[in-house]
């Protein structure tokens, strides 16, 4: 028995490298910036900015309303249905930075959002953001969104 618990162990060590960068990082402080000014952009309806931030080949995955590919439509949609709407928060020490070799990062964490028409308030939920680093700066080019 003792054999399969040295087996799983040295099976799963390689694993163990694999994890978030140091809050203390550079990579993990310009994504929180990023998705703070991303959130700011949301939250202030700064259409213009937000705009900025996204990628032209954006997808965006949200458990309840289905895969957007446009981001045409997505501005759009952040136009009619968030601005002066609704707010997001990030949820303190859930933020998390994974780095993707010779691309960008993964983000992810848990947030909630304040729906200023009903003054009502989400439980936090789960996101992934994929950013890219590209000559304009981090863009956001995938996004799962589960509620």
């Amino acid at each position: 028995m003792k054999l399969i618990h040295v087996i799983s162990l040295l099976l799963f060590l390689p694993f163990l490298g694999i994890a978030q960068v140091a809050e203390n990082s550079e990579l993990y402080k310009e994504i929180l910036k990023a998705d703070k000014v991303l959130f700011k952009s949301y939250n202030t309806c700064d259409l213009e900015t937000h705009a900025s931030l996204i990628s032209e080949d954006l997808e965006f995955y949200h458990d309840k309303g289905g895969l957007s590919t446009d981001k045409v439509e997505y501005m759009k949609s952040i136009k009619e249905n968030i601005c002066g709407k609704v707010k997001r928060t990030l949820t303190p020490g859930t933020f998390e930075v994974h780095e993707i070799k010779d691309f960008g990062a993964v983000a992810l964490g848990k947030h909630s959002f304040h729906n200023l028409v009903e003054d009502s308030h989400s439980e936090p939920s789960t996101f992934i953001m994929i950013f890219k680093n590209t000559e304009n700066g981090w863009k956001v080019t995938r996004v799962i969104s589960l509620h």
